[in-house]
C-alpha cells in the first residue's frame, strides 16, 4: 500500500466498520420481525421497502444535484441518526405497536441498502480503477468485521440491555462514522471537489432531471449489465431468504432460538467474509481476472441449489446462504465497486444509487411475489431451489461479461 493511501484506507475501513456494525446490531430484530408477521406474508415487506426507494430516488436525485458530496453524504447520513432517535422514542413510549414493526422493517431495509450504497459512492470517487484493485478488499474486510462485531455486541448487550436501547448504540456507531466520513473529505478534499464541479457542470444540461439516475442506467449498455448483475444477484439471495423463513416457521424453534440461529448464520458468514477480503480478495482478482471473480461465486451458488433441490434441510440453507453472502462480501462486492471507478461523477452517485436500492429491492418484491406466486401454485421448497438454478447461472454469465466491460473500459481511460 502506497504511503499516501494508508490514512484515506484506515478512515475508510473504520467508517464502513461502523457502518455496519450499527446495521448487525439491529438486523437479528428485524429478521425476527418479518418471521413474527408471516412466512407467507414477507412479499408486502419486500413490496412496501421497494415501493419507499422509488419514491426516494428522485428525491436523492434533487439533493445529489444540489449539493456537494459532502454535504449530501452529511445530510443524508444525519437523516439515518434522527430516524433512530425517532424509533427509539416511539418503542419507549409504546406508539403504534401494531405498525411499528412493519415500518421498522422496512426502514432497515432501506437504510442498510442507502448507506452502504453511499459509502462505496465515495470510495470509487475517492480511489481511482488502479488503486481499488489493491485496496477495497481491505476496506471492504472493515465492513465484514463490523458486521462481525454486530451480532456479538448485540448479544452481549441484549443480557443487559433492552432492544429499545441498542437502538442508541447503533446509533453511537453511526455517529462514529460520521466522523471517519468528515477525516476523508478533509484528506480528498481537492479530488472531490474537482469531480463534484466537473459533475456539476454536466448537470447543468436539460436532460439531466430528477429522473436521470432512471434513464441514464436504461440508456447506457453497461449500467443496464451491472442492473441485471444487482437483480439476479438479489433475485438468487430473496429465494434463499424465503427458503429459509419458511423452514424456520415450521421448524418448531422458540423466537429466541431463530435469533441466535439468524446471528449465528450472521457470524459465520462475516468470519469466512473477513478472512477472505483480508486475505485473498486482492490476490484472487489479480490471479483470475475481474470477469472470473464475478462468475465464480454465481456457478458454485446454482452448484448448492442444484444439490437443495434434491436435499433440502436448514443446515444445507444455512451453508448455501453463509456462502451466497460472505462470497458477496469479499468477491462480489468489491468487484461490483470497481465497475464504478471507470464511470462519470453522476454515475457513480445517481445511478450507482438507483442500482443499488431500488432495483435491489426491486428484485425483492418480484421475487417475493414469483415465490409466493409458485407456493400457491403447490411448488415444494425443493423444486423451488431448482427454479433458481437458471437464474444463477445467468447471474455468473452476466459477471464474466461485465468483468470484460470494465477491462476495456479501464484500457481505454488510460
Amino acid at each position: 500500500m502506497k504511503r499516501g493511501e494508508r490514512s484515506a484506507v484506515l478512515l475508510s475501513f473504520l467508517f464502513f466498520f461502523s457502518l455496519l456494525c450499527a446495521y448487525f446490531i439491529l438486523r437479528p430484530i428485524r429478521d425476527e420481525m418479518g418471521i413474527k408477521n408471516g412466512a407467507e406474508n414477507m412479499q408486502w415487506l419486500f413490496t412496501g421497502t421497494f415501493l419507499v426507494m422509488i419514491a426516494i430516488v428522485p428525491i436523492f436525485g434533487l439533493l445529489n444535484q444540489r449539493f456537494t458530496p459532502f454535504r449530501l453524504l452529511l445530510f443524508c447520513y444525519s437523516f439515518f441518526l434522527l430516524n433512530i432517535l425517532g424509533f427509539y422514542g416511539l418503542f419507549r413510549l409504546g406508539i403504534g405497536m401494531h405498525w411499528l414493526p412493519t415500518i421498522f422493517f422496512i426502514w432497515i431495509s432501506v437504510f442498510n441498502l442507502f448507506a452502504v450504497s453511499l459509502f462505496w459512492s465515495l470510495m470509487a470517487d475517492l480511489f481511482s480503477s488502479l488503486s481499488s484493485k489493491r485496496i477495497f478488499g481491505v476496506i471492504a474486510s472493515g465492513g465484514s468485521l463490523g458486521a462481525l462485531a454486530g451480532p456479538l455486541l448485540s448479544n452481549y448487550l441484549s443480557h443487559r440491555l433492552d432492544f429499545m436501547e441498542m437502538l442508541l448504540v447503533a446509533g453511537c456507531f453511526l455517529m462514529i462514522g460520521m466522523v471517519c466520513m468528515a477525516g476523508l473529505f478533509v484528506i480528498g478534499k481537492a479530488k472531490l471537489l474537482k469531480s463534484a464541479r466537473n459533475a456539476h457542470k454536466k448537470l447543468s444540461l436539460p436532460n439531466k432531471g430528477l429522473f436521470y439516475a432512471i434513464s441514464s442506467t436504461f440508456k447506457s449498455n453497461y449500467l443496464l449489465g451491472i442492473a441485471t448483475f444487482v437483480l439476479l444477484y438479489t433475485s438468487v439471495s430473496t429465494f434463499l431468504y424465503f427458503e429459509q423463513a419458511h423452514v424456520l416457521e415450521i421448524s418448531g424453534l422458540t423466537s429466541n432460538e431463530r435469533m441466535s440461529y439468524f446471528s449465528q448464520v450472521d457470524f459465520a458468514t462475516n468470519a469466512l467474509a473477513i478472512a477472505g477480503q483480508l486475505f485473498f480478495t486482492a490476490r484472487i482478482i489479480k490471479k483470475i481476472g475481474l470477469p472470473f471473480t464475478m462468475a465464480v461465486i454465481p456457478l458454485l451458488v446454482a452448484s448448492g441449489l442444484f444439490v437443495m433441490g434434491f436435499k433440502l434441510s436448514l443446515v444445507m440453507i444455512a451453508i448455501l446462504l453463509i456462502l451466497h453472502r460472505a462470497g458477496n462480501f469479499f468477491l462480489l462486492r468489491p468487484s461490483k465497486e470497481i465497475l464504478f471507478t471507470v464511470t462519470p461523477h453522476d454515475h457513480k452517485y445517481r445511478s450507482k444509487n438507483f442500482i443499488d436500492t431500488a432495483i435491489y429491492r426491486g428484485g425483492d418484491a418480484m421475487t417475493g411475489w414469483l415465490f409466493a406466486g409458485l407456493t400457491a401454485l403447490g411448488f415444494g421448497l425443493s423444486t423451488m431451489a431448482l427454479v433458481a438454478v437458471p437464474l444463477a447461472l445467468l447471474w455468473s454469465y452476466n459477471g464474466l461479461r461485465l468483468g470484460w466491460e470494465h477491462s476495456k473500459k479501464e484500457v481505454k481511460d488510460n
